[in-house]
């Protein structure tokens, strides 16, 4: 081979050297800042993962008869409750003073008026003052029961 051939297959060489190194550069560039921006920058920390949504509580009393009474007829009301709280004091505070709890219910149940109860408009009124007189002070608990809905799981009217 001459000096002539070497020197030509030489730059050759580098020349295909030269091309691989570049490709491998832009490659390398392209994937970091795919990553780079899929972060939001240098100095974005990761998402937080999600938590997950904590389990509901649910405390449900023993269904309700109540005589329900008005001007020119007396009806039977049979309800069922279940009580959603929004933590586990809560849920003690109403285990610990279920006695009173089914008193105030009972009241409550029992100044209703047929009519009223049977409508959409009347249970609505119902569950929320279940839920105002049930989420009252328990004396001599320290805070109240955070009552977060008050559900029917029975209801008739006979």
């Amino acid at each position: 081979m001459s000096q002539k051939q070497a020197n030509a297959f030489s730059s050759a060489i580098k020349s295909v050297v030269g091309v691989v190194l570049i490709a491998a550069a832009s490659a390398g560039a392209a994937l970091f800042y795919q990553d780079y921006a899929q972060l939001g920058g240098a100095h974005a920390d990761p998402a937080p993962a999600p938590t997950p949504a904590p389990d509901p509580i649910f405390s449900p009393l023993e269904p309700f008869t109540v005589t329900l009474n008005s001007e020119d007829m007396t009806r039977i009301l049979y309800v069922a409750v279940t009580l959603r709280l929004a933590d586990s004091d809560s849920a003690a505070v109403i285990n610990t003073y279920m006695p009173e709890v089914r008193d105030r219910a009972l009241r409550l149940l029992s100044e209703q008026l047929p009519e009223t109860v049977q409508t959409p408009d009347g249970r609505a009124k119902l569950v929320s003052g279940l839920q105002t007189t049930l989420s009252q002070p328990y004396e001599p608990a320290p805070k109240p029961p955070k009552i977060t809905d008050v559900l029917f799981t029975a209801f008739v009217v006979q």
